[in-house]
């Protein structure tokens, strides 16, 4: 088959993730290399990227521009990579998000564990209300219970008369769901997965030790930021703030008098989260309207306006990560920052300042090859970390086009449940 004509879940062994962002949609295409099943590599072979405006806050506002930024992206994607694409796995985050614990119990049917106790206990855990107008996205086991001895990961085997399970559920609105799917099949594609954002870009930026010891992974996208907590390599809290780039790029247009999109350049060219990095003296010129006449600001003066809002969304994570119970210091490996507005300079900086933890920008390196210098920055934790999720999905086993969450999943996907409960 000529390489033009290979397609993602057609036996290509192809995999394709599409962030939708509120300023930028992305995509990445990769190929499933490595040791398989059990140390699969996405081997990065295109991306792409498109202005979007039809998102806000993670949710669809104008599916036709929704739409053609998906087929913009993944257009571009599939010409640099030579290859087509049927399937994606596309991230959803937003204020529309929510997580909760929940526990199920079952008596053990037999003289030891099997796949089935396993699954009944998981259904039960499952079977609670979502309220109206959610769907299941995730249900990521935390560990199981066997007669009262906790920390399990796999109790497949053991011997005992009680089996427990403690599970976090994560869930969307559905109709935010539907909007995001119906965009990407008008574009001419089939959504393979929805995949929580934060979540997928761990899968992209975190290693094992970070997880076990302690970290926070925090996404600062175009309308919202993302957190997310793991401690002994299981995930512990969740949360979607309203706040990220969007409201810096409002700030500079009020300060400084200019429009949308002349603030959103002044942020990429000139702007900085710390004002320390500036140099006080340097000017930059601002765009003006023929009334305004010839304008200047310091330079300075737009890191301020940066460093103000930035410094009051980390204090909005900090209060996450107190909620959370890993305030005050206890996220041993620090935090993480993903996300488009990640890539500021000054970010790192003034984070270390606001968590008073270690802090480093995640740009993609785990698990993938291929063309790694394309997706070298923040902004790409979430694509990388969905082809990553697909290409561990394949290598298990399981089929596309299931969501996790679904009851079908522990009778039919066994080894990604099994994979999920060692990766969480």
């Amino acid at each position: 088959m000529a390489a033009t004509d290979r397609r993602a879940g057609s036996g290509g062994r192809l995999v394709a993730g599409l962030d939708l962002g509120s300023t930028k949609t992305c995509a990445v295409i990769a190929e499933i290399v490595g040791d398989l099943p059990r140390a699969p590599i996405a081997k990065i072979l295109g991306v792409g990227l498109a202005k979007n405006t039809g998102v806000r806050r993670g949710m669809v506002r104008d599916i036709d521009e929704t739409t053609r930024s998906v087929a913009a992206a993944l257009k571009d994607a599939e010409r640099m990579a030579g290859v087509r694409v049927s399937d994606v796995t596309c991230g959803i985050a937003g204020e529309h998000v929510s997580a909760r614990g929940s526990s199920g119990i079952v008596a053990v049917s037999g003289e030891e564990i099997n796949a089935q106790d396993v699954a009944r206990v998981n259904e039960v855990a499952r079977a609670v209300s979502l309220g109206r107008d959610h769907e299941l996205l995730h249900d990521i086991p935390q560990e199981y219970i066997v007669d009262q001895q906790r920390g399990i990961s796999d109790p497949v085997g053991m011997t005992g008369t009680r089996l427990e399970v403690e599970m976090y559920l994560v869930t969307v609105q559905a109709t935010a769901a539907q909007n995001l799917r119906k965009s990407v099949q008008r574009a001419g594609y089939r959504v393979a997965d929805l995949v929580l954002e934060p979540l997928a870009a761990s899968y992209a930026v975190l290693t094992d030790d970070e997880k076990e010891l302690g970290v926070a992974l925090v996404e600062v996208g175009g309308s919202s930021t993302g957190v997310a907590v793991f401690h002994e390599g299981k995930i512990r809290h969740l949360a979607s703030l309203k706040y990220a780039g969007a409201h810096v790029t409002s700030d500079l247009v009020q300060g400084l008098g200019v429009t949308q999109a002349d603030a959103e350049r002044l942020k990429e060219r000139h702007g900085a989260a710390y004002t320390p990095l500036v140099d006080a003296g340097e000017m930059v010129s601002l765009p003006s309207t023929p009334g305004q006449g010839a304008r200047q600001a310091s330079r300075e003066l737009v890191a301020h306006i940066i460093h103000q809002r930035v410094d009051e969304i980390f204090d909005l994570v900090a209060r996450e990560f107190d909620r959370a119970g890993y305030g005050g210091g206890r996220l041993p490996a620090g935090v993480v920052l993903t996300g488009g507005t990640a890539h500021l300079p000054g970010m790192v900086e003034l984070a270390r300042e606001a968590f008073a933890v270690p802090v480093r920008a995640g740009q993609p390196e785990l698990g993938i090859s291929g063309l790694t210098d394309s997706v070298q920055a923040p902004r790409y934790a979430v694509p990388v970390g969905l082809v990553l999720y697909a290409a561990r999905k394949a290598a298990g086993g399981a089929a596309p086009g299931v969501l996790l969450g679904g009851a079908r999943l522990d009778r039919l996907f066994g080894p990604v449940k099994r994979w999920l409960q060692d990766f969480f």
